[in-house]
């Protein structure tokens, strides 16, 4: 499912403990005050440092000299004049030299009639300055640093990130929300007891404390939750998992009780936190080096308050999260998070409706068929729909057209799937022969297998960082189940360019890598997971760790033994080998098709449906396509 916010201006958000503007002044004050205190320091430095500064041994032999005319004694120093006079100044020359622990040389000073004084005085201010004014700066330093650690946050010393959302404006509500029909209409219930909290508990139950929306990225789950409280007509306090973390530990446990503390007095309310994962993961797992860390300390906070406070207030907590198989037990039982959910992929119908709600602001040309574009895109989330309606019109105003066209989403979605076109990487004739030829392999394994979906396109235009070309198919409806016949299909499909290459070349390239691992990924599946092996059986071998939600990602851990790794290892050949056999036959058996058809892309570089079956003209055309997910093309 996906969400439009509409794009009326709205009130900003307002946030929670702003600074005193009175302390910039305070601040100002002491800049003033330590600027003079310096200012003084490096006057008097200056007026120690205009006299000639003269070793203890020069000024002895001057005074033996007869060359000393007045000389200043203090308790460490030694200054005066000089007979001599200074060029520069045209005055007596001036000295200070530091004064040793020597009393005879009051005598000698004496002896040769030398006019002289002792003075016993401390420079106070100087030794003043050198402390205070080292400390005053590195507390103003220290200040300046706090301040915009504050700002920045960096630290967030006693400042809250949780946001509430002005109540006046355009508010976002299920109407700016396509799919996810089955998620509204559990959330819809949240709205009634938000709006009449009385209802629920004239039966004697209690409205849930929380509800957790769980999906993959992109799906809309925030703008799910925004829409609640726009639904609701109730303030909507917003804050991400990872904005409770801080440096010093006991800072997310105190955020979380202040925002426990704002929501009840604004009550009724929505508290949303998203990104849930960043602090609710299991405790207890993983190499701690305290016995409780600052993640931990904040969780069980939060699972405190949860219990804590009474649900008959009228706050409702919400939370998303993309990873639900990492949370705390503690988080999931009843009282807590009630209920749990599942904001999931669209389906050809929401994608629709998806690309209608973003396209309801664009120009488009006459011949738009959006269904397409969403039979093209199976297994696109809500933001990957808007990015591809960006890109459409982004590309409509490189080409300078009036009007976004269909052209327009063909490359966008040509550019999602398999990266941007790469014009200026030039093939030589014969690696463009060669990519043909595997690209016309493809297609024709393609339109002769029975079970798949209609041809939409072949190209051998570079794409992306490695593909050199690829064919892609459109399913006709959304499918859940995947027979043996269709996975064996499949193999042949992907293994049909490296076949034509050995037809035609009589050797093979680079090129089938990737076609490769994607075969022998799906016939190690099939019998290993999917029991569709004669001599293993019914069973599944290796346990499978899922790393992300919904398996998108999993580790295999094995558990059978070597003998029956070397079966495992014999049949994922047998299925290979037998596919490949099945895409040579095919292959020779339309040898001239498949030169036809590879003329006809070295010419041409892009060819949809209608002009391959001109170029088979007759050939018996069906399809097949990548099964499951996003369609992915086979590309070179």
């Amino acid at each position: 499912m996906d969400a439009r916010v509409p794009q009326t201006p709205r009130k900003p958000p307002v946030e929670i403990n702003r600074r005193n503007p009175g302390n910039r002044r305070t601040n100002l004050w002491w800049i003033f005050v330590l600027v003079a205190l310096g200012i003084l320091w490096f006057w008097s430095g200056q007026q120690s440092s205009s006299r000639q500064q003269l070793p203890y041994s020069d000024f002895l032999a001057d005074l033996n000299a007869g060359m000393v005319k007045q000389v200043t004694l203090s308790d460490q120093t030694i200054s005066g004049t000089l007979t001599a006079i200074d060029p520069k100044t045209s005055q007596p020359q001036t000295f200070i030299t530091q004064k040793p622990d020597d009393d005879a040389l009051a005598q000698s000073l004496a002896a040769h009639g030398v006019k002289f004084n002792v003075v016993r005085q401390t420079n106070w201010l100087g030794l003043i300055l050198s402390w205070v004014l080292p400390f005053g700066l590195m507390i103003l330093f220290w200040g300046w640093f706090a301040s915009r650690a504050r700002n920045r946050g960096m630290l967030s010393l006693g400042a809250n990130r949780i946001h509430i959302h002005a109540d006046a404006g355009v508010r976002v509500t299920f109407a700016d929300v396509a799919g996810a029909e089955e998620a509204k209409e559990e959330l819809k219930e949240l709205i009634d007891f938000l709006r009449d909290p009385t209802r629920i508990r004239s039966l004697g139950g209690r409205m849930p404390k929380g509800a957790l929306l769980v999906g993959p990225p992109g799906t809309g789950k925030t703008l799910l939750a925004r829409a609640v409280a726009g639904e609701a007509n109730a303030p909507f306090f917003s804050i991400s998992g990872s904005e409770f973390i801080e440096l010093f530990v006991g800072m997310g446990a105190a955020r979380v009780r202040e925002l426990f503390e704002q929501a009840r007095e604004k009550a009724p309310c929505i508290v949303f936190i998203d990104e849930l994962d960043a602090i609710g993961g299991a405790r207890g797992i993983g190499l701690r080096l305290g016995g409780n860390d600052e993640r931990e300390q904040t969780l069980n906070q939060l699972l405190s308050e949860m219990d804590g406070f009474d649900p008959s207030t009228g706050v409702v907590v919400m939370a998303a999260t993309n990873r639900p198989e990492i949370l705390d037990k503690a988080l999931l039982r009843a009282g807590r998070f009630d209920r749990q959910i599942i904001v999931d992929k669209p389906d050809l119908a929401d994608r629709g409706a998806i690309l209608r709600l973003h396209t309801r602001g664009m120009k488009l040309a006459d011949g738009i068929d959006l269904r397409v574009v969403a039979q093209r895109t199976p297994g696109f989330v809500g933001a990957d729909l808007a990015n591809i309606a960006n890109e459409a019109a982004i590309r409509a105003l490189r080409h300078g057209h009036s009007a976004v066209t269909m052209p327009d989403f063909e490359e966008a979605i040509d550019r999602v799937i398999a990266g941007p076109e790469k014009k200026h990487r030039v093939l030589n004739a014969q690696e463009k022969r060669r990519v043909a030829i595997h690209e016309s392999g493809h297609t024709l394994v393609a339109l002769t297998v029975p079970t798949g979906e209609p041809l939409h396109k072949v190209s051998i235009i570079p794409h992306g960082v490695a593909a050199l070309g690829y064919t892609l198919q459109l399913p006709v409806e959304e499918k859940f189940l995947s027979t043996e016949q269709q996975f064996k299909d499949q193999l042949a499909i992907l293994l049909g360019g490296r076949v034509a290459e050995e037809l035609e070349f009589g050797d093979m390239s680079s090129g089938a890598k990737n076609d490769l691992e994607r075969a022998t990924e799906i016939a190690h599946n099939m019998v290993t997971q999917l029991g569709m092996s004669g001599k293993l059986g019914p069973l599944t071998y290796g346990r499978r760790r899922q790393l992300a939600f919904l398996g998108v990602s999993s580790e295999e851990e094995r558990n059978y033994s070597e003998d029956t790794a070397r079966i495992i290892d014999g049949e994922v050949r047998a299925l290979i080998e037998d596919a490949y056999e099945r895409a040579r036959q095919i292959l020779q058996a339309r040898r001239r098709a498949l030169s036809a058809l590879a003329a006809a892309l070295e010419e041409r570089e892009v060819l949809d449906l209608g002009q391959v079956q001109e170029v088979l003209a007759g050939e018996h055309a069906g399809g097949e396509s990548p099964e499951g997910g996003r369609p992915q093309p086979v590309h070179v």
